[in-house]
């Protein structure tokens, strides 16, 4: 859980997505910033703890964090813990529309596979849109 008044961001794995764990953290740390869920200065569980509630190898959490560092996204005050940066990170315009048109992908080919077109994801999404504070009480 995110040390701030009242966040409820939660991290969870998908085992059985074929994508890194530790790929899996940074996206959902960086789709919680996006989603300003996670917003500057919010305290990230420390490595172990996540390590623990995730029941993965702290290297992992390690891998992640430190990824996130190296972007500017995370601030590790020796001491205190690991923080939310409160700098806006930039990223590359091309690489920001290749992850966007990835993720896109792989929405639809998840969502396809569970039995929903792209017809219901969109009023799914106009619907999440629409109905902001419902929303963040379901994270």
């Amino acid at each position: 859980m995110i040390k701030r008044r009242g966040a409820g961001f939660r991290f969870r794995l998908d085992l059985h997505s074929g994508v890194p764990v530790y790929r899996q953290i940074i996206d959902q740390v960086m789709g919680g910033i996006a989603a300003e869920a996670l917003v500057g200065g919010d305290q990230l569980p420390t490595v172990r703890q996540l390590a623990v509630d995730l029941s993965i190898n702290p290297n992992t959490v390690i891998r992640a964090y430190r990824e996130m560092e190296i972007r500017g996204v995370l601030e590790t005050q020796q001491g205190s813990g690991t923080f939310i940066s409160d700098r806006k990170v930039k990223p590359d315009e091309v690489e920001r529309q290749r992850r966007l048109h990835q993720l896109v992908g792989e929405f639809v080919a998840r969502a396809g596979a569970a039995g929903f077109s792209v017809r219901d994801l969109l009023v799914e999404l106009n619907d999440f849109l629409s109905e902001p504070d419902k929303n963040n009480k379901r994270r």
